[in-house]
């Protein structure tokens, strides 16, 4: 877990992660390698966390989520980079172009940038026994365990709007793939001919729940009683951003398939000036290895943007002779090396 850092009102950061999966992590360690002094605020919700392995990362492929995170922080120590159990209760714009952000267990910090990592909630279908067996042989993205269940019987729960397309999509990792139409009533000529020629079998009737035999799926149960034999079951999972922050700072929402999330550019910034989401918080379909791309990338802008704001500051105040004690001393050194090198400044 995360190591709990003080935290008090007065003190102040470059930058706020919030969130500490694999895309807040990712942002912290370029801020942190970039000299930035950060915190990194996480509730210890990932989304994969039911996961016994995650998949598709080149070098990491097979390894637990949890140990993946783990080895993760221990990188962020190396560069000083804060970190706390906890959850960012507010974040409100201080009308200066920063941020105060209050915790929920207690406190404040100030933020120069805030990075959002708050990620996603799948929400499954209202039938009894899914949540238990979520992660094991209930899934949802066949990049992520198809190849670990390949050639298994598959079954796919309806209802959709896109069943038909993760049913064929899943014939790639078995040829034993059964649609269960659960509360569709029909489908299009055109998806019957798919699912025609793709040999998969569709069985009509609302779905009751799972039978489960010596903690395995065994089948899908059927309102009649009726039992068809499964080991393996795709649900379509609803993808729910955790973008209350977001929403109270009134980023700006784009609609996708799968409901609103924040619009955000190539490296994740917002509509709020500040303000980065990164992972899926900004989209549903980021996958592991496309999150610590997401969080590298915002990482790299925010403190690029950082490194500019505080050179045109600086600027700012020379054209107005206005002077820091410490601008004063960086000119002293400047004039200094000048006498002595000759190089003018």
């Amino acid at each position: 877990m995360p190591q709990n850092h003080g935290t008090r009102q007065d003190r102040a950061y470059d930058v706020v992660v919030v969130g500490g999966g694999t895309a807040g992590l990712s942002a912290a360690l370029v801020l942190g390698r970039s000299r930035r002094s950060v915190l990194v605020v996480d509730a210890g919700e990932p989304r994969n966390a039911p996961a016994a392995h995650m998949q598709g990362y080149l070098s990491r492929d097979g390894m637990p989520p949890a140990e993946f995170l783990a080895e993760g922080r221990r990188e962020l120590e190396r560069y000083g980079v804060g970190m706390v159990s906890d959850r960012v209760g507010a974040v409100t714009p201080d009308g200066a172009g920063e941020f105060d952000v209050a915790l929920a267990g207690g406190g404040a910090v100030h933020a120069r940038r805030v990075v959002v990592a708050t990620g996603l909630v799948d929400e499954l279908p209202a039938l009894p026994g899914l949540p238990e067996r979520w992660g094991r042989d209930v899934l949802h993205c066949p990049y992520c365990h198809g190849w670990e269940v390949r050639d298994q019987a598959f079954a796919v729960l309806a209802p959709d709007p896109f069943v038909s397309h993760q049913t064929l999509l899943v014939t790639q990792w078995s040829k034993d793939v059964t649609l269960f139409l659960h509360t569709v009533r029909d489908l299009p000529d055109a998806e019957w001919e798919r699912l025609t020629a793709a040999g998969v079998q569709v069985v009509e009737g609302e779905v009751a729940g799972l039978a489960v035999e010596d903690d395995r799926l065994t089948g899908v149960r059927l309102a009649d009683g009726r039992v068809f034999p499964r080991s393996v079951l795709f649900v379509p999972a609803k993808p729910v951003a955790r973008d209350e922050l977001l929403g109270a700072l009134g980023a700006e929402l784009r609609d996708t398939p799968f409901g609103p999330y924040p619009a955000v550019d190539e490296t994740g910034r917002t509509s709020v000036p500040g303000v980065w989401a990164v992972g899926n918080a900004a989209g549903p379909a980021e996958q592991v290895i496309n999150a610590a791309s997401a969080g590298y990338r915002a990482g790299a802008t925010v403190n690029a943007e950082l490194v500019m704001t505080d050179i045109e500051a600086s600027a700012a105040r020379r054209r107005a002779g206005v002077f820091t004690p410490s601008a004063e001393a960086a000119v002293a050194r400047a004039v200094a090396g000048e006498h002595a090198h000759g190089v003018k400044v």
